[in-house]
């Protein structure tokens, strides 16, 4: 716990997230100048137990669901929710860092589900090929760390040069999710009670099955005709991870995204029959 005077403010400059104008600067929550906890014990023991913990959670819903979540914003709420219940002050830097470690377990997660059941599959097929789990994890040891050295002039770039022309819709989430953090109180109940309402969401269908976690078509008249005529049916996963991450994207990039999977889908070659 620190007494210490904060060495920045506790809200973000009204341009933090639209486009600067000519000869208009961004002036940072943290300034260079300032000299705020950041990389300590507490923020990178902190970051370490969130990337193992996550990596796990992203492993099992990528295999489950087909996609990686972005771990970013529910560790960003647990960092906000340890700092609040050990009453450390001027945490922000601190927040940033367990963040931005533990955050990385998507990167190192999506480049390992994507491929060792491929490998394994592979294996049963050819039983001269080996699967070894020392070459498996040097792979993803220094593609992780290689991913994340070329990520290093690129968020620059995005981040600095490019401020305010792209969206980053969970960059953005998780920002907000820091602010209200450092101002504390009233503010940082939505997070705790969100996380809740997530929790129970997902304890009422997988404990007690009260509905059924994947929605199809099939379960309207119309759906089981098109179904049976047409072998077409649509599935919308409602588990609190899916909507939670759909709603945080947004509708507009959501459709563009389901458009470029129908259309990358489309153009795929059939075999004859």
């Amino acid at each position: 716990m620190s007494n210490e005077p904060r060495a920045y403010r506790d809200t973000l400059p009204e341009n933090a997230f639209r486009e600067l104008h000519e000869g208009e600067e961004y002036e940072p929550m943290m300034p260079a100048q300032g000299t705020p906890r950041e990389v300590n014990l507490w923020s990178v023991c902190w970051g370490i137990v969130m990337a193992v913990i996550f990596s796990a959670a992203a492993a099992y819903l990528g295999l489950k669901v087909g996609q990686v979540f972005e771990a970013a914003i529910p560790i960003t709420i647990i960092a906000v929710g340890l700092s609040s219940a050990t009453r450390r002050k001027n945490s922000l830097g601190e927040n940033v860092i367990i963040q931005s470690i533990g955050a990385c377990s998507g990167v190192i997660v999506a480049g390992a589900i994507f491929t060792l059941p491929a490998l394994y599959i592979l294996q049963a097929k050819y039983p001269e090929m080996t699967v070894n789990f020392l070459e498996v994890f040097l792979a993803s040891l220094l593609g992780g760390i290689l991913g994340i050295l070329f990520l290093i002039p690129f968020r620059r770039y995005f981040v600095k040069e490019m401020h305010g022309k792209y969206p980053f819709p969970e960059a953005t989430a998780g920002t907000q999710v820091l602010v209200s953090g450092e101002k504390g109180g009233a503010q940082a109940k939505p997070l705790m009670i969100a996380g809740l309402i997530g929790g129970l969401y997902d304890f009422a269908v997988a404990t007690f099955g009260l509905w059924h976690e994947n929605f199809t078509s099939r379960a309207l008249l119309w759906g089981d005709t098109v179904a049976e005529k047409a072998k077409l049916v649509l599935k919308i996963n409602t588990g609190a991870a899916v909507l939670g991450m759909g709603y945080i994207v947004g509708l507009k990039y959501a459709f563009i995204i389901c458009c470029g999977s129908a259309r990358s889908s489309s153009s795929m070659p059939r075999a004859s029959a």
